[in-house]
């Protein structure tokens, strides 16, 4: 089985967190330093939770390879008629722990862990990527694994 999800919204990765002091439970409290991450994680349990709900699919809870592209915006200084690459901030493989993040909090799989690779994790702008939106957010494909 092969669940695709399509995510709008702008991308952002998963950063370092910021210790804000200890809890009356003894627990530390840690906060996001980036504030971007909070909207996109919902952004993508958002349209994670929405595929679940058409198919009522339950959790994946076995190996599965995925597959990422996150379309980001084009800044206005790149050239507009030929292909540019994203090579700048964000750091792609923290865009991949955000996003897996937010699929875990909507159910698709009962953790990240079951994640054994990847086929594709591209970024790129608008249009110049077979995957790529016309707009800024991510294609996620996820297939489980069959022994």
């Amino acid at each position: 089985m092969t669940i695709r999800i399509v995510v709008r919204g702008t991308p952002a990765p998963q950063g370092s967190k910021s210790f804000k002091g200890m809890s009356k439970a003894g627990r530390a409290i840690l906060t996001e330093s980036s504030k971007k991450v909070r909207p996109w994680r919902q952004d993508v349990k958002s349209a994670a939770e929405d595929w679940r709900a058409r198919t009522g699919a339950a959790p994946i809870d076995g190996p599965v390879v995925v597959r990422m592209t996150f379309t980001l915006s084009k800044p206005v200084s790149a050239p507009k008629r030929r292909r540019t690459y994203p090579m700048r901030t964000p750091d792609l493989s923290k865009l991949a722990r955000s996003t897996e993040d937010a699929l875990t909090d909507a159910g698709i799989w009962t953790d990240d862990a079951r994640v054994i690779g990847y086929t594709k994790l591209w970024k790129a702008y608008p249009g110049e990527d077979v995957d790529a939106l016309d707009s800024p957010g991510a294609v996620i494909e996820i297939m489980e694994v069959r022994a």
